[in-house]
């Protein structure tokens, strides 16, 4: 089984003189970029690929996250490190608030699911 999230689009309007449609990729970037505007997300985990991709310099805001289309909506899984210090059940409850605004915002997206998995604490 392949961990590497195939890049699907999603069609958002067949209104007007065409489609609209919109990578899972760009659904994930708004994800992270999301997940790391919530005070206590230090960075988002992401599989050894991704994580030798950033220490090369290359950054991805994907990294670290999921996107799944089922039946009309989108349901996010991401993973993220934390900020030693804060409260975990909190900042992961600001980060699915957080996520589901801006996907539903910026794509009109319905986003009933954002799972959060903490895979490490930074401690600086």
């Amino acid at each position: 089984m392949n961990n590497e999230q195939e890049t699907q689009e999603y069609v958002v309007d067949k209104k007007g003189i065409g489609e609209v449609k919109i990578a899972s990729d760009v659904v994930a970037a708004i994800a992270g970029l999301a997940a790391n505007e919530v005070e206590g997300v230090h960075s988002m985990a992401g599989n050894i690929t991704n994580e030798l991709i950033g220490k090369l310099g290359m950054k991805t805001m994907s990294k670290g996250v999921k996107v799944f289309m089922e039946e009309g909506a989108v349901r996010v899984d991401m993973a993220l490190n934390m900020k030693y210090g804060y409260s975990i059940p909190k900042v992961c409850g600001q980060v699915q608030e957080k996520v589901s605004q801006q996907i539903e915002n910026m794509t009109g997206l319905i986003v009933p699911e954002v799972n959060v998995r903490i895979a490490g604490v930074n401690l600086d």
